[in-house]
């Protein structure tokens, strides 16, 4: 009961009062969670590992299935509403499953992050590899937009949204794109440092 009406108020029983860092993570469907139910999908099991270490977090699921880089960027402002202290940014997969001109994308994530730091909204920006089959001239243009925004101040980078879990068959549904829950926790444990590294940028900005 004690653990409940800690999560109600938002306080770390740990720790005392602690407002929730209020975190949106903006994706396509391996952010909204396609296939699985909604508590596997990647927001809802990020907010419980976070919310097991004792930290106060709310991750507001705003994945949107299909969604490219420039669909992203078209919904921007009413998927992350004011009051959002983090953003999570997984975008681009579909930009390169659909062969876009990574120029394109790259104009669209780099507008999203540049809007966000704009807001003094801390962005992470999962990454995203592409698909040998586009050819070594593609990759090199998609991947380097990833590090390339990573570099700028600001802006925290998980250089692969799906390490460990792309192409390996037990981690992944029968599409072999969409990660199973199990494939969800191994992003989550991957990824979970850099989002605790985000959070403490919210801190130093709002203690």
């Amino acid at each position: 009961m004690l653990g409940l009406l800690c999560a109600w108020a938002g306080i770390d029983p740990a720790g005392g009062a602690d407002h929730p860092v209020r975190i949106v993570a903006l994706g396509d469907s391996l952010t909204a969670g396609l296939g699985l139910p909604v508590n596997d999908s990647f927001p809802a099991k990020l907010q419980a590992a976070l919310r097991a270490k004792g930290i106060a977090v709310e991750v507001a699921n705003a994945g949107a299935s299909g969604d490219t880089a420039s669909r992203g960027l078209a919904r921007l402002d009413w998927s992350v509403p004011e009051g959002t202290d983090a953003v999570i940014v997984e975008l681009g997969a579909n930009d390169m499953l659909l062969g876009i001109d990574p120029k394109l994308t790259r104009n669209a994530l780099t507008e999203i992050v540049h809007r966000l730091r704009a807001r003094h909204i801390p962005v992470l920006l999962a990454g995203m590899r592409a698909a040998p089959n586009l050819g070594a001239q593609y990759g090199r243009e998609f991947e380097s937009i990833y590090s390339d925004l990573g570099s700028e101040d600001g802006v925290l980078i998980y250089p692969f949204f799906l390490d460990g879990v792309a192409a390996q068959s037990n981690l992944n549904q029968r599409d072999g794109v969409h990660p199973t829950a199990e494939g969800v926790d191994h992003i989550v444990a991957g990824i979970l440092p850099k989002v605790e590294e985000l959070i403490a940028r919210v801190r130093q900005i709002k203690p």
